[in-house]
């Protein structure tokens, strides 16, 4: 699979958006059996499927950010809060320059708390910056793609990531999904303690459960989920994906 986009300056020009799109992923543990460019990954796919339906500037992925609480898994790294602040604010800065005030992000990583405060200080005099997928986002495609697994549980590595990517990029899923459920409870210290309290695999989750076709219809409900963000930060009510 191809992460990055592909479109020209020129692409740029004509097509003329209001609106950009930026992945943002990590590079942390997900088991054995994903790689640790899962969430960066998911979030690039997230992305196209968007700027396929809709007129967006789609960004090439940030990699790396708030994973701290899978420090103690070989392998990961991790961006400061205020580091993964300051680039968004400086994209934000000189995607405006160029004439695009409006951002989505979407965010492939759940510990990029952050991200949310961007949006809260970026929305002050209007609507300027979107998170996608939201948490709601992520339940309706759960239901839509008939997931065995709720949000809560499903934490990590689980259905829902090992799914999409079983449709968008197989030839990141190695063997041993198949048996690698793990159930980590209630996990109440979650940021005292890290990933590592709750699991000795790096899996928090459900991935025996997960198949290609209900990768596909996640990615199908977010797609049209997305419509909702474009016209709140647009203005333009009942933005719709193009025909594919």
């Amino acid at each position: 699979m191809n992460l990055l986009p592909t479109a020209t300056s020129t692409d740029v020009q004509e097509q003329q958006p209001r609106v950009a799109v930026l992945p943002i992923g990590s590079f942390e543990q997900h088991g054995r059996y994903l790689p640790l460019i899962t969430d960066t990954a998911i979030a690039c796919i997230i992305s196209q499927e968007i700027a396929d339906a809709y007129p967006v500037h789609l960004l090439p992925p940030i990699t790396m950010s708030c994973s701290h609480e899978h420090a103690s898994f070989p392998g990961t790294v991790s961006l400061s809060a205020k580091t993964l602040f300051a680039v968004v604010d400086d994209i934000r800065a000189s995607l405006a320059r160029s004439g695009i005030t409006k951002l989505v992000i979407v965010n492939g990583h759940g510990g990029n708390y952050v991200l949310s405060n961007i949006a809260q200080e970026a929305n002050v005099d209007g609507p300027a910056v979107s998170l996608f997928p939201l948490g709601s986002d992520w339940d309706r495609a759960r239901d839509y793609g008939g997931l065995t697994s709720d949000r809560h549980g499903d934490m990590h590595a689980g259905e829902i990531e090992t799914s999409i990517l079983l449709h968008a990029a197989p030839e990141l899923v190695r063997e041993g999904y198949t048996d690698a459920d793990h159930d980590g409870g209630a996990r109440p210290f979650l940021l005292v303690q890290g990933m590592s309290a709750y699991t000795e695999s790096g899996v928090i989750g459900y991935p025996s459960y997960a198949t290609e076709a209900k990768g596909k219809a996640v990615l199908e409900s977010l797609r049209i989920g997305f419509a909702a963000h474009l016209s709140l930060l647009s203005g333009v009510d009942g933005a719709s994906p193009r025909d594919r």
